[in-house]
């Protein structure tokens, strides 16, 4: 008799449990009645609507439809690119620009003299390159990689002390030449597959079937490797929504292969609006040989959820980085970063420790061994980073991070 009652105890606390984690799950409990009523339509919200919005109300917007869409579990992916209609752009170490599609593009990058030789840097734009923040992103990302592929002509020039000042706003050309003559010498490809031009409404963008998308891109890659290009030399790096999609790559290509990409970054990874029912999906560990993931907007459009190997998070997980005006300009902000890191000679202008807070980072409480956000990031390391950032370009502070004496913190990841 009293094993029963043990028994009855136990469904009645579980049948309990389960009625509050129910009641927890409510929109009626995170969201007023009036909230629930006010949250619009996709069809009703535009780019150009969430650019406009201040910092604030455009991530409160945001996070009012993804609790919705969490709990409702009504947005089911449907959007798939058609490759003919994804443009890509292979860029030449004079920063010119090779147009392609998506179904074309292996065929005419093979064709470029010495591609695939060295390193091969794929990017996936994840925003409408319409919109102002991302598409001056973007031309620093590409700027970045031009001089870095050229690096070897830019220290000759260095050298002879015929420096002119380019994308560096923020050094002399003596500064730049100190720079370039110290930097690592490195020469590659880069890829430019922009899937954000095809989210040309912010409902494709919410309804993006990242799974299918992802797998399209993949088979892309297995046809690259298929052509000589080796898995070990591919860099993937995935923007906002991408990130995700990125993932979804390396797995189609591991899939399919048996093998890894060498690595997988992920750009301010995007909250997933929609997914199927009872689906992993989403850029994680795994995805890549190394997956690395810098959030700088984890409360509107990015999602704080850790996503790689190693997450970075600047400023602490907050609504926005220092400087953003807008939820895309935040977004956008990671790629900026990145950019940064790739220029010559300023591979360490992020120094980074792990921490859960900003607070205990700028109380010198961190613990573990110091890292560098960007290109040239440790594959060894694990965890989350916190790091701080300035509102204006240079965004990185340089300086190394503070000395964290104490390493007695207890490290709660994010899962």
């Amino acid at each position: 008799m009293s094993l029963r009652l043990c028994l009855l105890a136990c469904l009645l606390v579980a049948a309990q449990a389960s009625k509050d984690a129910n009641m927890q799950l409510k929109p009626t409990r995170w969201l007023t009645s009036s909230d629930l009523e006010s949250v619009p339509s996709l069809n009703d919200i535009t780019w150009e609507r969430l650019e406009s919005q201040p910092l604030e109300q455009g991530a409160k917007l945001i996070e009012k439809i993804y609790h919705v869409s969490q709990i409702k579990h009504d947005l089911t992916p449907s959007f798939v690119p058609s490759p003919s209609n994804v443009n890509v752009w292979i860029v030449k170490s004079n920063g010119q620009k090779v147009e392609a599609k998506l179904n074309n593009y292996v065929e005419i990058a093979k064709a470029q003299p010495g591609f695939g030789e060295d390193e091969v840097t794929i990017v996936l734009t994840g925003l409408p390159q319409n919109s102002q923040p991302a598409k001056k992103a973007m031309r620093k990302l590409v700027q970045a990689y031009v001089q870095r592929y050229n690096l070897q002509q830019l220290q000759k020039n260095a050298q002879e002390q015929q420096i002119k000042s380019t994308d560096y706003d923020y050094t002399s050309s003596e500064e730049q030449a100190d720079q370039w003559k110290s930097a690592k010498t490195s020469s590659g490809d880069l890829i430019i597959i922009d899937l954000g031009s095809t989210l040309t409404n912010f409902k494709r963008y919410a309804m993006l079937d990242v799974a299918n998308t992802g797998a399209m891109i993949g088979q892309t890659l297995i046809e690259l490797t298929n052509k000589g290009v080796p898995q070990e030399i591919i860099h993937l790096i995935g923007q906002g929504i991408a990130a995700h999609v990125a993932g979804a790559a390396g797995n189609k290509f591991t899939a399919e292969t048996g093998h890894k990409l060498r690595r997988i970054t992920g750009l301010d990874p995007a909250k997933l609006l929609s997914k199927r029912p009872q689906t992993l999906v989403g850029l994680s560990r795994g995805d890549a040989d190394f997956v690395d993931a810098i959030h700088t907007s984890t409360f509107a459009m990015g999602s704080p959820i850790r996503c790689g190997d190693v997450d970075f998070y600047p400023n602490g997980p907050s609504v926005a980085v220092p400087g953003s005006e807008n939820v895309i300009e935040a977004v956008a902000r990671a790629t900026r970063y990145f950019a940064e890191s790739v220029r010559p000679g300023s591979e360490r202008n992020f120094p980074a420790v792990p921490a859960n807070s900003l607070k205990q980072y700028k109380e010198q409480d961190g613990f573990g061994k110091r890292a560098y956000m960007g290109l040239q990031t440790d594959f060894d390391l694990r965890g989350d980073y916190i790091l701080e950032v300035n509102a204006q370009s240079p965004f990185g502070k340089r300086s190394p991070a503070l000395k964290q004496a104490a390493y007695h913190g207890v490290h709660r990841s994010q899962n």
